[in-house]
């Protein structure tokens, strides 16, 4: 090892026996980033066979090593989507709320509650980014609806029903399109849909509702219960929770009724 004279990395290479060493770079994005070394315990003069192995393994590794960079560059690029991905959505939950659709902090709350609602119902947490997306977005189809039965104080007449009523269909139609959206429509296009059938668009009767739009709907009417509308002052814990076990079975899932009250009860019992 004459090249290294009594440097440090000379008596290393003696003391582990090493005679002759190979260097190759291992280039990544177009920079040798890493310099792979091959050390042999005899004096030998690399033939092309030698040259060729190592210069394969040193591709192989460039290879292994841009492939990691790439997708870790990917996973960033997907973190930065998401992150725009939602900002928009609470920004368009922000909307009905600055339009008098919604009382202050609806959306938020009942995103909040739903969301652990989903965990402590067992849902896998690659699902509950969906269900926090649908709840953000529930009553998007009321920006379809007109301002004049939207904002009315009193009582909808029957012909005003018909078209509140559509606004789950508009929420579908405005946002199947948006691929990332379409796991998170069950909330949006489901949640008045009612566990005996009678509820609306589609008229879907116990398990055929979604499970999520099923848990939300609790949570919704809970939530706009507690508040005041123009029609009405926001009602007492004993009176809705009254209200929404007398429903169980027939407008909410009484499994999911059950699983809020119990989550309910321990977030009191954590200071919740």
């Amino acid at each position: 090892m004459p090249y290294f004279g009594d440097t440090d990395l000379a008596v290393i290479l003696k003391d582990l026996g090493v005679a002759s060493l190979l260097f190759l770079p291992v280039v990544i994005q177009k920079r040798t980033a890493i310099i792979l070394v091959a050390g042999f315990c005899a004096v030998r003069e690399f033939t092309n066979a030698d040259i060729n192995l190592a210069t394969a393994l040193a591709a192989s590794l460039s290879q292994i090593f841009e492939n990691a960079q790439l997708y870790r560059d990917l996973l960033s690029t997907h973190e930065t989507l998401s992150k725009a991905y939602d900002a928009t959505i609470e920004g368009w939950a922000s909307i009905l709320e600055l339009h008098d659709l919604e009382t202050e902090g609806h959306s938020r709350r009942v995103t909040e509650l739903t969301v652990k609602l989903a965990r402590d119902f067992g849902i896998q947490e690659d699902k509950i980014i969906h269900i926090q997306r649908g709840a953000l977005l529930h009553d998007i189809g009321k920006l379809g609806i007109p301002d004049q039965i939207l904002l009315k104080s009193g009582i909808l007449t029957e012909e005003e029903w018909v078209i509140m009523r559509k606004h789950p269909q508009y929420a579908y139609e405005m946002l199947v399109s948006i691929d990332y959206l379409k796991p998170a429509l069950d909330i949006p296009y489901c949640h008045h849909e009612k566990w005996d059938g009678s509820g609306y668009p589609q008229g879907l009767k116990g398990e055929q509702i979604p499970l999520a739009a099923r848990l939300f709907a609790v949570v919704d009417v809970w939530d706009a219960l507690h508040s005041d509308r123009p029609y009405r002052k926001g009602w007492s814990d004993e009176k809705i929770n009254e209200y929404i076990h007398s429903l169980a079975g027939i407008q909410f899932d009484p499994k999911a009724v059950e699983a809020f009250f119990i989550m309910m009860k321990n977030n009191k019992v954590e200071g919740i």
